[in-house]
This record gives C-alpha cells, sequence and structure tokens, in this order.
C-alpha cells in the first residue's frame, strides 16, 4: 500500500481566515465609518460606491470590507492585478452587462507610478471601483491623479473590546472551534486581545495556535 505524502493532508485553514466577517452585521470595530448613519454605510446602502482607499494599520478588516463591500452591492470582486489587461476586459463586459467590477489591490502603495497610473482610465470611465488597501500613507505614497479619483477612508486599529468580541465568537460559532467546546478563560482572552495590539488577524491566529 503506497503511503500518504504530507502534500495528501487536507490544508488546514487559518482561524482568521475562516472567521472572515460575511456581511457588514458581522464586522466588529470601524464604527466611524460603518455605524448607523456613517458614511461608508450610506454608501453600501445605497448601492453608490466609488473608488476608495482604506487606510490603516495591519489586521483592522480593510481586505474583508472590501469583499462586503462587493458583496452587499452584488458586485464582482476581483483581487490582485497579475492579468491586469484580462481584468480590465472583463470589468467592461461586466460593465455591459450591468454588472459592477470592484477590484481590491492590497498595499497598493507599492505599486510603481506606471503601475498606479494603469488604473486611471479604467477608474475615469468607471469600469471599475478601485479600493486600495494601504498601511502608509497615501498622500505621499499614491499617485495625485490616481488619490484625487479616490475617497481615502482611516481605519483604526481594533479596541481590546472589539478583539474581545471576535475571540469569543470564534469559540462558540462553528467556523472556529463551536463544535470543540473549547474553554477559555477570560482573563487569558484579555491577555491575548491586549497582546495583539489591534490586530484581529494576530489574535485569531494566537488563539487557534492556544486551541490547536
Amino acid at each position: 500500500m503506497e503511503q500518504a505524502s504530507l502534500f495528501d493532508e487536507v490544508k488546514y485553514e487559518p482561524l482568521a481566515y475562516r472567521m472572515r466577517p460575511r456581511n457588514l452585521s458581522e464586522f466588529v470595530g470601524q464604527e466611524h465609518l460603518i455605524g448607523n448613519g456613517k458614511i461608508l454605510k450610506k454608501m453600501i446602502e445605497s448601492d453608490n460606491v466609488s473608488s476608495m482607499i482604506f487606510w490603516g494599520p495591519p489586521g483592522v478588516g480593510k481586505t474583508t470590507l472590501a469583499r462586503i463591500i462587493a458583496h452587499e452591492t452584488k458586485s464582482d470582486f476581483t483581487s490582485g492585478i497579475k492579468e491586469i489587461k484580462k481584468v480590465m476586459e472583463d470589468a467592461d463586459n461586466n460593465k455591459r452587462l450591468g454588472i459592477k467590477t470592484i477590484l481590491f489591490v492590497d498595499e497598493i502603495h507599492r505599486f510603481n507610478k506606471a503601475q498606479q497610473d494603469a488604473f486611471l482610465p479604467f477608474v475615469e470611465k468607471g469600469a471599475i471601483v478601485l479600493i486600495g488597501a494601504t498601511t502608509e500613507n497615501p498622500s505621499f505614497e499614491i499617485n495625485n491623479a490616481l488619490l484625487s479619483r479616490c475617497r481615502t477612508f482611516v481605519l483604526k486599529e481594533l479596541s481590546v473590546e472589539n478583539i474581545l468580541t471576535l475571540l469569543k465568537r470564534a469559540i462558540t460559532d462553528e467556523r472556529g472551534f463551536g463544535k470543540s467546546k473549547v474553554e477559555i478563560s477570560e482573563d487569558d482572552l484579555k491577555f491575548i486581545a491586549t497582546f495583539a495590539s489591534g490586530d484581529a488577524r494576530s489574535a485569531l491566529t494566537t488563539l487557534d495556535m492556544i486551541i490547536t
């Protein structure tokens, strides 16, 4: 009998990936943007989303929020630009069919001027809604021409209470450890939340390591 290799094993999905919020009601933090009556929530609810830049530290929900926006507005979601020509062709086709395309570009500050300029004509004609995420000040890292066509939203680091909410959800939710009946003290959860320094991904990764 042939012995199974390590590559044949089922890949384990990290807790932070499994627990990624699926809609606005599950999203924790950034109340100044998506709280009741706040500007970004109004844009999403009215399906009036334009190109934007999310500026904030790691693990505060930039990628997740972009995915939620696409879901809530019934838009096609694309990330990365390995095949930018193909992406833009698909976006043009979607537009003709009445389908909005959201192009999410993580760490957009790492793209050079020519790469950033490539987005401009498609943003201008409305073929794509560009959502860029960056940990760096966009005023210094994003081309002025592109930045002037995007709205900048500042995402704040999560509070200890925000992260505690996410940790407790991970323990009780079936996507996390809800089927395992995990026992962990409130003090331990608070320690993890505090140690994460506002980074939800870091906190969930720590919890994942402790339990598994």
